[in-house]
């Protein structure tokens, strides 16, 4: 299997290509430092290095790159610092989340290609009854004010709801939706849920960077898990969350 990664020079990003790597898939990645990858990477054959910013890439460029890619996983995410958070561009996420599945859908395959999202746990799945605190709301709102990332990660996702849908021919999606984000060296249990089980804001759990990209590989990988989780948006926790 071909999978294209994108974001994949960010800390969740590379646990997820070295775990793609050791299922043997062949993996491709934009970056736009690859200097800054590491060096096994650059000797490794089964992985592509495209040096490019994505969304400067021309429509013919994004074809040309998915064009025999069995998966996307874009682990996108806005630097945290001042320019990142509040600097261009602002729909950075989104727009290559469309921009990606634009370019799968004028492929015209016969097999869906599997579309895997790395989100935020702070993204309530309206496609669901997901009930959350009035106090949970007001920070969401000044959230969705003061924070351009967060603005951008919801309309990522509500892109895949939306506007791909359930029952597209071309794109099948997952969100998956981490808690607070942690580094940790190996995978240890983890917990799939189909929505929060606690409130991101007020009492949030841990999950490890490298369980986070062992699940989205698991779903590229395992056609049973991704059929059980596809078009939803599971939230993943660390088993030792308290």
């Amino acid at each position: 299997m071909t999978v294209l990664v994108v974001g994949a020079s960010g800390a969740t990003g590379r646990k997820l290509v070295a775990q793609l790597l050791a299922q043997n898939h062949n993996v491709k990645v934009i970056v736009r430092l690859p200097d800054k990858l590491p060096d096994s990477w650059k000797t490794n054959n089964n992985l592509q290095i495209i040096s490019a910013s994505i969304l400067e890439l021309s429509d013919e460029d994004m074809r040309k790159i998915t064009c025999d890619c069995n998966a996307i996983a874009s682990c996108l995410g806005h630097n945290l610092t001042f320019k990142g958070i509040y600097g261009n561009p602002r729909r950075l996420v989104t727009d290559a989340t469309s921009r990606l599945c634009n370019a799968i859908a004028s492929r015209n395959l016969q097999r869906p290609t599997k579309f895997v999202l790395m989100n935020t746990s702070g993204n309530r799945n309206r496609d669901l009854n997901e009930p959350i605190s009035l106090a949970q709301k007001c920070v969401i709102g000044l959230l969705r004010l003061l924070l351009p990332p967060h603005v951008d990660n919801e309309k990522a996702a509500d892109y895949l709801r939306t506007e791909i849908g359930q029952y597209n021919n071309t794109i099948e999606w997952v969100v998956v939706r981490p808690d607070d984000l942690i580094n940790q060296e190996e995978v240890s249990g983890y917990e799939i849920h189909q929505s929060p089980t606690r409130s991101a804001i007020f009492n949030a759990g841990k999950v490890s960077r490298i369980n986070v990209g062992h699940f989205m590989a698991s779903l590229i990988n395992d056609d049973v898990l991704w059929k059980k989780w596809k078009g939803q948006m599971p939230v993943i926790y660390s088993k030792y969350s308290s």
